[in-house]
This record gives structure tokens, sequence and C-alpha cells, in this order.
């Protein structure tokens, strides 16, 4: 039957979150609940709670996630009540164009549980990015689910649910980062020092990491950055091509998502390296660029949507490289909190002063 369990609703645009009981229905055909032990803190989040993603409120947020599967609706197979499951937003459909092609990271149709979650009063709440994860429990596809090894803390696995396998993807899927190659990374948030490890774990001989703020350049430097650039006070496209022989870097991920990051990014390469956007921009940005320039410079500029990650394939690998000692998913965690404490999270997050922030299910 249904279950009544407490949770953090964006009520309205700008408005303080605020923890609320909701309604959780019995999983139905390819459905399951998940019993969530760990969210982080995620700028799309912010971007929710700000109408910035859309105006469908009250929204259900929290989407980085890792849970135990407490129960499975008719027909779903992939896991089984108690599993330990990293949650995704890119449940992938088996049958559109891209995945008959062998690329399913470009599935056209991805999809979300079919029932609603709701307030006491029956309204229906928007999960973000089709999870929900910031409440004891959520419904989700159950496509939406990867296991991983139940031994990884689940504050850690949590994260590969979205900004860290953002990054990483950005430089070892998009980017396809070798060994050897230079790279810049302009913007050194969550996702920027993802691309940085990221980068470190590919085998690049040279990581730029180019931003405002020398506490985040601090951080990017712990997590593999070889040079630091502060665009403060240092034109970034010069800093970076000095630094690569006046070549530019073999790949460029701009982590910021704004016309001026990625302009500096454009020129910021090699004359036919490739330029990675990560950040996601706001949907009024425009960008200018002389064509012939475009033109000129060959190589190659992409959009990466989720670092173009194939959960069942990425999720287990990095939580073993993790477990290996090669990738230290726990140096992306500032700080853990309960679930009363996103709203100062957001601060925390806006301001700079975490890389991420946890909340933890006790």
């Amino acid at each position: 039957m249904p279950q009544q369990v407490q949770a953090v609703i964006a009520p309205g645009k700008n408005e303080p979150v605020r923890v609320e009981t909701i309604v959780i229905p019995d999983p139905g055909p390819g459905e399951a609940v998940v019993k969530i032990q760990a969210c982080g803190v995620c700028h799309t989040d912010l971007h929710y709670k700000q109408g910035g993603i859309n105006d469908e409120f009250p929204f259900l947020l929290g989407h980085e996630a890792a849970g135990i599967v407490e129960s499975v609706g008719e027909g779903v197979t992939d896991v089984a009540p108690g599993d330990f499951v990293i949650l995704n937003w890119r449940a992938v459909c088996g049958q559109c164009r891209a995945c008959l092609r062998g690329r399913p990271w470009y599935c056209f149709d991805t999809h979300n549980a079919k029932q609603r979650m709701t307030l006491l009063d029956g309204t229906e709440l928007s999960p973000a990015l089709g999870i929900g994860a910031f409440a004891e429990k959520t419904l989700v596809a159950s496509g939406q689910c990867t296991k991983v090894d139940p031994e990884v803390a689940p504050e850690v696995a949590g994260l590969l649910g979205c900004g860290v396998m953002a990054g990483i993807g950005a430089a070892i899927n998009t980017g396809q980062v070798g060994r050897g190659d230079s790279v810049a990374v302009i913007g050194c948030g969550g996702v920027g020092d993802a691309a940085v490890a990221g980068a470190r774990l590919a085998g690049a001989a040279k990581i730029i990491a180019v931003d405002i703020d020398d506490r985040k350049l601090e951080t990017a430097k712990q997590m593999g950055a070889t040079h630091t650039v502060n665009s403060r006070t240092t034109d970034p496209v010069e800093a970076i091509r000095a630094l690569t022989d006046g070549n530019g870097a073999d790949v460029v991920i701009e982590a910021v998502g704004r016309p001026e990051t990625y302009e500096q990014a454009f020129y910021a390469r090699d004359l036919a390296g490739t330029v990675v956007l990560v950040g996601v921009p706001t949907p009024d940005m425009k960008l200018e660029l002389p064509l012939l320039d475009v033109f000129g410079r060959g190589g190659s500029l992409k959009s990466s949507w989720y670092g173009d990650c194939l959960p069942s394939r990425d999720f287990p690998m990095l939580v073993d490289l993790h477990q290996q000692g090669r990738l230290d998913l726990a140096a992306f965690v500032t700080e853990t909190i309960g679930l009363g404490d996103i709203e100062q999270a957001f601060t925390k997050m806006h301001d700079g002063n975490v890389l991420r922030s946890v909340v933890v299910f006790r």
C-alpha cells in the first residue's frame, strides 16, 4: 500500500524549500521504490528551485542519490529488493534509433516512473530529473537503478548519479582525452573538478585548471591539476597557450556554461583540438563567433550531456576505480547534512564554500 515519507519540496519559484510529508505509491509495471541512503546537493536542484528548468511546481528535489531497492513492480527483472543502487536520470529505452545503432548514451526516449508521487492533499509532484531523492524513499523507473558493489559508501556512490559522472564523462567519453594529452578545464566547481579527475584517470600529461577563485583552484590541484590559472587576474587563453608551447590545449572542457567562458575555451584549444561544453547555459544565452574562425580552426565542438555516460557500464567501473584507490570520490564530499539543512546547503554552494553537501539518511 502507499507509503508516507518525509521529503524536501520546492513549492514555488525562489521560495524556500521545506520538508513535507509525501505519498509514495506502490511500484507499477517497470517501476521500483528505493529507500534513499544519501543524496548530493547539486546545482541542478537549485536551478529547479529558481524556475530555471521549467515552472512545473511543486518540485520534489534531489537526484544525485544511492540507496536500497525496497520493492519492484510487475515485469522488473534487472533489479530486485535488497539491491544497492545508484539512481540515474537516463534510463535508456533500448529501442530508439540511437540505442539500435549501439549508442545508447544518446537515447532519444529515456523514461521515468509513470505514476506520480503526491502531497497529502493529492497535489502531484514533479520529481527533479525524474528522480526526487531528497526523500526517505522515492519511486523511479527500474531502468534508473544501476546496481553497484554494496561495500561502497552511499554518500560517495550517489555522487556518480550526476555531477561527478558528468565531469569525468566529459573528459573520458566526450573529450576522449588520451595519454599524453594537454587538457584545460574552465570552471572548477564539482563538475569541473570531476573533469580534472577524469583527465588524470585518462593519462593526460598536463591538466590546466581555470577559475576566478583561488580556493577552487587549490581544490583542483588536489584532484589532479598540474597547473592553475586565476582568470580574474590573468588572460586564460594566453595562459593556456603559454603552458602548451603556444599551441593551445588538446581538449578544453568548459564547465561554467556561459558565452564568455565558451569563447575562451574555443580560442584556448589547439588548432585541431576539441572543445567540450558540459556547463549548463540558461535559455536566454547567445553565442557569437566569427564563422571563419569556426571553419579555419578545425577540430571538434562538442556538448556533453551527463558525460555521455551509459550508467550500466560507467557506474560500476568508477566504483571499482574508487575502491582500488585510483579515483578519490570521497574528496568531493565537503560535508554530510540532514534533510532539513538543504536551504543552507544551497547558500553554501552558491557562495562557493562547498564542493558537495550530501544529505545522509540515518
